[in-house]
């Protein structure tokens, strides 16, 4: 099978949909010169978030109905006391392995001050929010604190509240006239940036924050994100708001982490990099059932939702999986073999590993995953992991590391076990390697070719390949990203040692790149080319890469999803879209309903690139892809995640397709997949 991982672009520029700015109220008119220019404000705290954070959160105790946990209802379990418990137990198993962060999720606040600003809940924080927070550092722990985005409505009063060290301004001074909703649950007045006021507003809270001795602050219910805040939804684009908080917390006067929930969108990523330390990629992990979460209803989504975001990642700003639950058997409604995977996939994308569990019970097998070293250590390094492959549920992902080693793990998704395989070759791996199963706590010598593995459904394996030195590593994953008839465009990944690249095609030299990409022309159409790279420095020349083969394309042919040729099942449907080809695309596609793109022709029988035009608001969808009734392949649909269903995206995957005329039927027994465009080939 030809693995290779898939990609996208987006079609359509996307038009920013401005708000009408308010007038400044004339008595804060003396605030004028103290609102800075609206560009990325540096970091006061460069080291805040130079690593990903490691710690514990409230929210899956809070959202679980297992047994016990909220005893006085929904949400109960946040309080002073089981906040410092859970503080305390953090202390004593796992900081020595550098979980430090205490984060207090939502729950813990009941309206505001005289000026708007966060008050706890008298009856669960008696003491307040700085003593619970001078407990924790007592500790030697860290304290983080919850916030929503907007003007919560029961602090608006009004508008007659005051904003504390600005005189003159109240909170009607800082709102639009209709008083507009915004956030995840429109329970906040959007907030208008055009008055001085507001930014006073988000500074007194963060310095409120900082008083009570705040390191971490989650903003919640941001967009565009969270499936608002599409461009013809501006009110739930809360980009203002988030740099006005950056400004805020950068202007504290104490360092405090400050991070973006929930399911951002990926098309404002270079906004939430240059004005936070990072973002929920997903929605929440728990599955709010009588455990904390399910492997299909919360945890798997990640290995499709991520990709999109991997190379966002970096010091001062990470992607969050959220909360990590593997630690209580009982409670995590996990097998031991996904628990393994859950951390397993978290570690080699350099996710934050904050636990949910009650750590006062962690089991055996919990803490042992929480505490090893080796794992813990691959988070911490930075070096997130990116996927080999996409379109099988067998999947490989891989990090090359500075040292010369390449971390890899290897993931069956698929309901029953299933072998998995890591070629060296695709790995950039030459040669003999000494192989660890960091799991395992085992060392294998003198391996070659590959690493495989039989896994359980759901099951993992995490190793460090560590391969002889060589001058010129090769590079690694050779992917097709686009065909034409006398053209074909490659990428791969950076060989460690290469200064340039010689790229081949049938065992020719046909091109050289100083970078990991390039376009081979001068193709004959319709026929069979087999593609490798080499990796070049001074007299040194790598070993080759795993090679990509397919045919260039007659056309290329674009193939309608709407065409009356196209077969759909179900609730299936054509519906209007004003930027997709033809103004119209294929909806309600998933479970029983299906969407086959009939007589697509090819003269040879072998392996073609495919293009998928579609459009996605959600985070990702996936979908089944059969030819001709026999060979399935998966693909991937990285959204938009601010319920734009209008802008085209591609993506794309090498298909094996037979001489004449095929069929390509687009499915998902199991889920809503993305409205579908066109078929390229």
């Amino acid at each position: 099978m030809f693995l290779r991982r898939p990609t996208l672009t987006v079609l359509a520029a996307v038009a920013l949909v401005s708000t009408a700015a308010a007038t400044a109220p004339a008595d804060a008119a003396q605030l004028q010169g103290q609102v800075q220019a609206k560009k990325p404000t540096p970091a006061t705290y460069p080291q805040v978030a130079a690593k990903p954070y490691m710690g514990w959160s409230s929210w899956s105790l809070q959202s679980t109905n297992y047994p016990g946990v909220n005893p006085d209802g929904p949400g109960s379990f946040i309080s002073e006391k089981n906040i410092l418990t859970q503080a305390n137990a953090l202390a004593t198993k796992l900081k020595p392995y550098g979980y430090e962060y205490v984060n207090v999720d939502a729950g813990w606040q009941d309206g505001g001050d005289e000026y708007g600003r966060p008050v706890a809940m008298a009856k669960r924080f008696p003491r307040g929010m700085k003593a619970v927070g001078d407990d924790i550092h007592k500790l030697g722990l860290k304290f983080g604190i919850y916030t929503t985005v907007g003007l919560g409505t029961d602090v608006y009063r009004d508008g007659n509240t005051p904003i504390y060290d600005a005189p003159g301004c109240f909170t009607r001074d800082i709102v639009y006239p209709d008083l507009r909703k915004t956030n995840g649950w429109d329970a906040a007045y959007k907030i208008n940036y055009a008055s001085p006021c507001a930014q006073k507003y988000a500074d007194s809270i963060a310095k409120l924050f900082a008083s009570w001795g705040v390191d971490f602050i989650k903003m919640d219910g941001v967009g565009p994100g969270s499936w608002k805040g599409a461009p013809d939804d501006p009110n739930h684009n809360n980009i203002e708001d988030i740099e006005a908080w950056w400004r805020a917390v950068q202007n504290a006067g104490r360092p405090m982490q400050y991070t973006l929930s929930w399911s951002l969108s990926h098309r404002y990523a270079d906004v939430w990099k240059q004005n936070s330390n990072g973002w929920r990629i997903d929605t929440d992990v728990e599955c709010y059932c009588d455990t904390i979460v399910k492997w299909d209803s919360s945890v798997k989504a990640r290995w499709w939702d991520l990709p999109q975001w991997i190379d966002d990642a970096g010091p001062g700003h990470w992607n969050n999986l959220d909360a990590l639950n593997v630690g209580v058997g009982a409670m995590d409604g996990l097998t031991d073999a996904e628990r393994q995977s859950y951390l397993t996939f978290w570690a080699i994308n350099s996710a934050p590993l904050f636990a949910g569990d009650d750590l006062t019970k962690l089991d055996a097998y919990g803490l042992k995953l929480l505490t090893n070293r080796e794992v813990i250590a691959i988070d911490q390094s930075g070096n997130p992991a990116r996927p080999l492959n996409q379109d099988q549920l067998q999947q490989v992902w891989y990090a090359h590391n500075k040292d010369g080693s390449t971390t890899v793990a290897l993931f069956n998704l698929a309901d029953s076990p299933a072998t998995v395989t890591g070629n060296f070759d695709q790995l950039g791996i030459d040669g003999k390697a000494t192989v660890r199963d960091i799991w395992a706590n085992q060392n294998t010598r003198n391996v070659s070719g590959a690493v495989s593995a039989q896994l359980p459904a759901h099951g993992s394996k995490l190793y460090k390949i560590s391969p002889s030195r060589v001058p010129v590593a090769t590079p690694a994953d050779l992917t097709a990203t686009d065909v034409s008839r006398s053209t074909t465009t490659l990428t791969w990944r950076p060989a460690a040692g290469a200064t340039s690249y010689k790229v081949f095609a049938n065992g020719k030299q046909v091109a050289t790149a100083s970078g990991t990409s390039t376009m081979v022309s001068g193709l004959l159409p319709q026929t069979q080319y087999s593609f490798t790279v080499r990796g070049v420095s001074g007299g040194s020349t790598s070993g080759a890469s795993a090679p990509v083969t397919m045919f260039t394309s007659a056309g290329p042919v674009r193939y309608e999803a709407e065409a009356s040729s196209s077969t759909l099942t179900g609730d299936a449907s054509v519906s209007g879209c004003s930027l997709c080809s033809g103004g119209a695309k294929i909806g309600n596609i998933g479970y029983g309903s299906t969407v086959t793109l009939n007589n697509i022709t090819v003269p040879t029988t072998g392996t073609y690139l495919v293009k998928i035009a579609y459009t996605d608001g959600d985070t990702s969808r996936q979908s089944m892809l059969t030819v001709n009734g026999t060979d399935t392949y998966w693909a991937n649909y990285s959204g938009l995640g601010d319920n734009d269903w209008g802008t085209p995206q591609v993506t794309y995957l090498p298909m094996k397709l037979t001489a004449g005329a095929n069929s390509i039927k687009v499915s998902n027994p199991n889920g809503y997949i993305a409205d579908i465009d066109w078929i390229t080939v």
